[in-house]
């Protein structure tokens, strides 16, 4: 029997006290995962996997058939050749550290990735590219706004034609907006897909690669199309190359 891919999520670390945890747990370790992104995973016919920051990533991506990177701090600026500005929030070094590492163990394996808002700056500046520090709220779509509910649309996305972005959606979608930062430079093979009226960046690929960034938030969507994409990926992968993940090991068991 073929099982359900497997597919990683990335999350955060934060510390008790977010949680008001009594006094001597205050400073505890947790690790954090937005309970969406497993919703969709699931929904799509996948095995949601919450991969901690203490994994050794080139170990981890053995068991999985795809990666989800998730939302969260900005990437250190240092990382894309800049230093940090008025605007910049919290930082978690260790974090990027192992994201980067996951998304090149990933890429190695040939496995599909997608990244979402955090996710998809962090794949470009894997990939060599820069990030806007900071969108003004109340300039251009006011992208960094949290003035509606995170399920509501507020503005346009125009994709390119023939993008793996407009077969999903058409030629245009509309999505939520929660970020203050964004593509600048794009990366060795990111080919930009999509852009709001105001020229920010909004979606990405990689040339003849299955990884796709998108700006906004679709896990909150209820059934958003970029996890059916994500899974029919793996799906497809798993019938034109080698014996996938879930099945290795199964013809010496037989």
């Amino acid at each position: 029997m073929t099982k359900k891919p497997l597919i990683g999520l990335s999350g955060r670390r934060g510390a008790g006290q977010m949680l008001g945890a009594p006094r001597g747990f205050a400073d505890a370790p947790l690790d954090i995962y937005m309970s969406e992104y497993a919703t969709s995973v699931q929904r799509a016919g996948g095995v949601p996997v919450h991969v901690a920051l203490d994994c050794v990533a080139e170990e981890i991506v053995e068991h999985l058939d795809a990666v989800v990177f998730s939302g969260g701090e900005d990437v250190d600026p240092r990382r894309y050749g800049a230093a940090p500005g008025p605007h910049t929030a919290a930082i978690d070094p260790h974090r990027d550290r192992f994201e980067l590492e996951l998304f090149h163990a990933a890429m190695a394996r040939g496995l599909p990735i997608l990244g979402i808002c955090r996710g998809a700056q962090l794949i470009n500046v894997a990939r060599g590219g820069s990030l806007i520090q900071h969108l003004e709220i109340g300039s251009g779509q006011s992208h960094a706004s949290y003035a509606y509910p995170r399920a509501h649309r507020v503005h346009a996305v125009t994709l390119e034609a023939g993008s793996t972005a407009a077969a999903l959606y058409g030629a245009s979608v509309t999505v939520n907006s929660f970020h203050h930062q964004a593509v600048d430079r794009p990366g060795d093979g990111v080919i930009v897909t999509g852009r709001a009226d105001d020229g920010v960046v909004e979606s990405f690929e990689l040339a003849g690669l299955p990884v796709l960034g998108v700006q906004w938030h679709p896990e909150v969507f209820g059934g958003d199309p970029v996890f059916d994409w994500l899974l029919d990926t793996v799906r497809t992968r798993a019938t034109t190359q080698n014996p996938p993940r879930s099945t290795i090991g199964a013809e010496e068991a037989a």
